[in-house]
């Protein structure tokens, strides 16, 4: 063992036992890790992070962030040793428990005090952290003044060897070492396992040669199961970096000291009750005593709550002198620390727009450029689509390293709020995600892609909804209307799959008042995503949209004035709302059909409202069927028309008319479908109590 002090080795030893002892308790988890992994977890608690147990969500804290979340006990371990009050040792043996309220889930959650950001799919950590480099990056470079570091944290991320193949994590990697991101370390534990068996089943490459390729500095520690110095060094040594952001190599052996050191046994599963007794008996256990935690250990860490206290004191101290020298300064930052915007934020969205056929696409810009410009909160990023999602605003200063001169002449600073995130869809999702998760809303990211391509992204979305991040995500190109680039990247599908996520806003606005509802509801969703869904193609500016309508998920566009009621509802969505009137219109002066026209933007919005209001919108209870106008696959559009025109394949290579007339979407054969279908419930009651693809 290499420099270990007394207190040092027993920690190291009680630490791998009760990794066994929690994992065999429920005969379940992932110890191997972990057990492996104890040594950095010394040396970064005890002796190099800075944080404050007692308070937790010390803004200048430095940021962990453990992307191989299986090892998730190595963290909670720590939380519980050096302080973090809800994690007691009751809570502690709760981990693969029956228990609702455990505070130890099978990975690390962002909702668990010391826990940072939820990192379950492997990779999404390392983007994640990416992401929180940034916000400290930029957070930096706006408010930091000489002598006043407010903001001055460094982010850790804990990696595996899992971790290194997701391609986010390699997206983002590359990004990382582009901004010279010297606030950022990842610490990978490289034991050379994975599920299946050696890492050389998959992967024989240079890893540290790839991350100096990757403009990283690149740190070995060669024994790094016992090395507590060496890594204690490392770590401090890249905290110092002040070019590069810094790759450390642990060498470890998963399941240190088991009978099943260095398998990949060890990954996955318990150890097994003769195994965990064997290796209690071999450190010099109790094979009969469970969940040891030594008056040594206890002392061992009992100074860092008072030490995370001083350093709270002094960042609050200095930030009483910051304010007294840089009051403005001082105002809007401590505004953003609470994660509030300016009180009259809504009236930079403007209320008027030109009447001529605008994109939704270009309707964006018109309604979110002048808010971004005016509040550093929004932080604002394109996957390399600039010219075409309309996100650059006026003046804008991209974030960039200061010192880097583009040939295209692109340059920037770490001031900036417009990232040019390259062609890197997921990381970008992702690496919002952990600028989401700085601190509860003082960033607002903006994210903007072809919608088809949020496909790549779905992934990182997903993990903002789960973790209730409030990330805005700018969709173009959206539906058939689109064109000429084909099936390829025209979305039939995706809308399906995000209106069915859990806490996710999917919003597909008409025109442009509408997109300006859509904009207004997604700044309000605090703790929320939210897709903005538009068009790549002009469409008419509509005379009776409203942007409250859009707030309320779907309200009246056009209601049937006569004494008989209405004969249908028709439905109309996103870029195709239009369709929806110039139906009606025919329905009515060619087959004296009345009809009432919704206009349904957003389904979770509308869900959220009463049910009398949803009653009255769409009038179903009335016997009035409602039929949907949308060329997208229909799936859950069940739950609030009788019948849709859909699309059951893919798109097709054609101009934008030329796909919609393609397709049926033509006023007069969607009139003729409509009369069709109503006549055949007339004769056919049953068909009112089915879903009718029309």
């Amino acid at each position: 063992m290499q420099h270990l002090t007394e207190d040092e080795d027993h920690v190291l030893r009680t630490l791998r036992v009760l990794i066994a002892d929690l994992c065999q308790q429920f005969n379940g988890g992932h110890p191997g890790g972990a057990m492996g992994m104890a040594a950095v977890g010394v040396a970064l608690w005890k002796y190099v992070m800075q944080y404050a147990p007692h308070t937790a969500d010390f803004f200048n804290r430095d940021r962990f962030v453990l992307s191989n979340g299986h090892t998730c006990l190595f963290q909670y371990i720590f939380l519980h040793l050096t302080g973090y009050k809800p994690m007691t040792l009751d809570q502690l043996k709760s981990y693969h428990s029956d228990r609702a309220d455990s505070l130890c889930p099978g990975h690390p959650e962002i909702e668990i005090e010391g826990v940072e950001v939820t990192t379950g799919p492997l990779g999404q950590g390392v983007a994640n952290a990416v992401g929180l480099a940034i916000a400290t990056k930029n957070l930096a470079a706006t408010y930091n003044r000489p002598g006043y570091d407010v903001v001055s944290n460094h982010t850790w991320c804990m990696v595996g060897d899992a971790c290194l193949q997701e391609g986010v994590a390699l997206e983002a990697i590359s990004f990382a070492g582009h901004l010279r991101l010297n606030n950022l370390t990842i610490i990978y534990d490289n034991n050379q396992v994975t599920c299946d068996g050696s890492v050389d089943l998959t992967n024989t490459e240079d890893i540290n040669a790839k991350m100096r390729a990757c403009a990283w500095d690149v740190i070995d520690i060669g024994e790094g199961c016992y090395d507590i110095r060496g890594i204690v060094a490392a770590l401090k040594q890249a905290r110092a970096s002040i070019r590069k952001p810094t790759f450390v190599n642990v060498r470890t052996v998963i399941g240190v000291g088991t009978a099943v050191a260095g398998d990949a046994v060890a990954h996955g599963v318990a150890l097994g009750a003769n195994n965990v007794a064997e290796l209690k008996k071999a450190y010099g256990f109790n094979p009969d005593e469970h969940f040891v935690i030594s008056p040594t250990i206890r002392k061992f860490f009992e100074d860092i709550p008072a030490r995370g206290e001083a350093l709270v004191n002094n960042w609050s101290n200095l930030l009483d002198r910051y304010s007294q020298d840089f009051p403005d300064l001082a105002e809007e930052f401590q505004r953003r620390v609470k994660g509030e915007l300016p009180a009259d934020w809504d009236t930079l969205v403007p209320t008027k727009f030109p009447s001529k056929p605008t994109a939704s696409r270009a309707a964006s810009g018109l309604v979110f450029n002048p808010v971004a410009q005016k509040i550093r909160t929004f932080m604002v990023g394109t996957a390399d689509l600039s010219p075409s999602v309309n996100m650059a605003y006026p003046g804008k200063t991209d974030f960039q390293h200061p010192d880097l001169r583009t040939i295209c002449g692109i340059d920037g600073n770490y001031a900036g709020r417009y990232i040019h995130y390259g062609i890197r869809e997921h990381a970008m999702c992702a690496i919002s995600n952990g600028i989401a998760a700085f601190a509860p809303n003082t960033f607002i990211p903006v994210t903007s892609s072809f919608f088809m391509f949020y496909l790549y992204a779905a992934p990182a979305v997903r993990m903002g909804a789960l973790q209730q991040l409030q990330v805005i995500h700018a969709a173009t190109h959206d539906s058939i209307g689109m064109g000429e680039d084909g099936p390829t990247h025209q979305p039939i599908e995706l809308a399906a799959l995000y209106r069915a996520m859990p806490n996710l806003l999917y919003i597909r606005p008409g025109d442009s008042e509408e997109t300006a509802g859509a904009w207004i509801a997604a700044i309000e969703a605090k703790k929320t995503p939210s897709i903005i869904s538009t068009s790549r193609h002009a469409l008419p500016q509509l005379a009776k949209t409203k942007r409250e309508g859009v707030l309320r998920g779907a309200y009246v566009l056009e209601e049937y004035q006569g004494s008989e009621g209405a004969d249908v509802t028709i439905i109309g969505v996103g870029a195709e709302l239009s369709f929806a009137l110039g139906v009606s219109k025919e329905l009515k002066e060619s087959k004296n059909i009345c009809a009432r026209v919704v206009s349904f933007p957003c389904q979770r919005l509308f869900e959220e409202q009463p049910v009398s209001y949803r009653r009255e919108t769409l009038r179903r209870h009335k016997d009035i069927p409602a039929v949907v106008i949308e060329p997208y696959a229909p799936n859950g559009w069940e739950r609030y028309a009788d019948a849709a025109i859909c699309m059951t394949r893919f798109g097709h290579s054609l101009p934008g008319k030329s796909a919609y007339k393609y397709f049926g979407f033509e006023t007069s054969k969607m009139t003729e479908k409509i009369s069709r279908y109503l006549s055949d419930i007339k004769e056919d009651e049953i068909l009112r109590g089915e879903f009718v693809q029309l």
